[in-house]
């Protein structure tokens, strides 16, 4: 039996493969580079009201802005039994804000955070829960506080100023109608039906075996008090910075009020979105609109725009280190 010779390989370079980690690694820093020039006026302004604003309240509102991603990491560890490594956590919760500032309604962090849990070990449907516990205990306790301060100082805001006239009624019979919808849907579907059971049955369940655990109780709670209230905190002290003529329990009303009223805006961090509630919302509590304004805008330079950069950088390192 005689061997037939194999054609010979042809030559130059074989095809390469595409490098999906490096370009995952590019793409927030790509993604900040088109924010920013959309948003170019608004950086180049905001930075100028940095500029005339009194220092030490900066260095404090500051510090406030990074005490938040400490918050965080309390209320995600919180959310989950697993004990999540501590600095990892704490970085993708600096990333995650990068993130949730360049994709639409918390999409990016969500994503972060998801894809943090399963590497750390966690399964998909208790990643999932665990998210979905986190997202209630942020919105309980947004809202919870903002009601407390309501009956504190209940001339603090007319909240119905965070709305245009005439919008409250077509805004709930939209809510009212997707409620509808989605209902109707899970209804009719009965593959949704059952993955939506199953899902509700491991949620329920991630949240019993959280709270059997008083220190993970209180991390998820706890931490879901502090991140509003440092972040009201970080407007209050801008304001001081800026000469703001509305008492800080005032201005952190305001805060908790206009990012509840823009909560369902689904743009990416608000961006826009809370620029334009902040200002009526300070206005509304007593501050000079042209004040209101420049607040509002070193505020967002201050806890947005200038962690946007390093938060994606450490976005594409944590991608690269296959933490994320």
């Amino acid at each position: 039996m005689t061997a037939v010779p194999l054609p010979p390989l042809p030559q130059g370079r074989l095809p390469r493969r595409v490098p999906v980690r490096q370009v995952l690694c590019l793409l927030p820093l790509l993604l900040v580079a088109v924010v920013a020039v959309r948003h170019r006026s608004t950086l180049t302004e905001g930075l100028g009201q940095l500029r005339t604003a009194e220092w030490p309240w900066l260095v404090a509102a500051a510090g406030a802005t990074c005490l938040t991603w400490v918050a965080a990491s309390f209320t995600r560890q919180g959310a989950v039994v697993e004990r999540l490594p501590r600095r990892r956590l704490l970085a993708t919760q600096f990333a995650a804000g990068a993130a949730n500032h360049l994709l639409p309604t918390g999409l990016g962090a969500s994503a972060v955070n998801l894809r943090f849990m399963t590497v750390c070990g966690v399964p998909l449907a208790r990643s999932s829960a665990a998210l979905a516990l986190y997202m209630l205990a942020e919105c309980v306790g947004r809202i919870a506080l903002l009601a407390v301060l309501l009956l504190a100082f209940p001339d603090a805001l007319h909240l119905g100023t965070l709305l245009p006239a005439g919008a409250l009624l077509p805004l709930l019979a939209a809510a009212a109608a997707l409620a509808s919808a989605a209902a109707l849907t899970l209804v009719c579907v009965r593959r949704l039906r059952t993955a939506a059971r199953g899902f509700l049955r491991t949620a329920l369940g991630e949240a019993r075996s959280v709270h059997a655990r008083p220190a993970r109780a209180l991390a998820l709670w706890g931490g879901s008090l502090a991140f509003p209230a440092l972040q009201a905190s970080g407007l209050v002290l801008v304001g001081q910075a800026l000469d703001l003529p509305v008492s800080p329990p005032h201005i952190a009303v305001a805060y908790l009020a206009a990012t509840v009223a823009v909560a369902l805006v689904p743009t990416p961090g608000g961006i826009g979105s809370v620029e334009a509630a902040l200002v009526v919302a300070l206005v509304a509590a007593g501050g000079p609109a042209a004040v209101a304004t420049a607040v509002v805008l070193a505020y967002r330079i201050l806890t947005v725009w200038l962690p946007l950069l390093p938060g994606a950088l450490t976005l594409g390192a944590l991608v690269r280190l296959k933490v994320i």
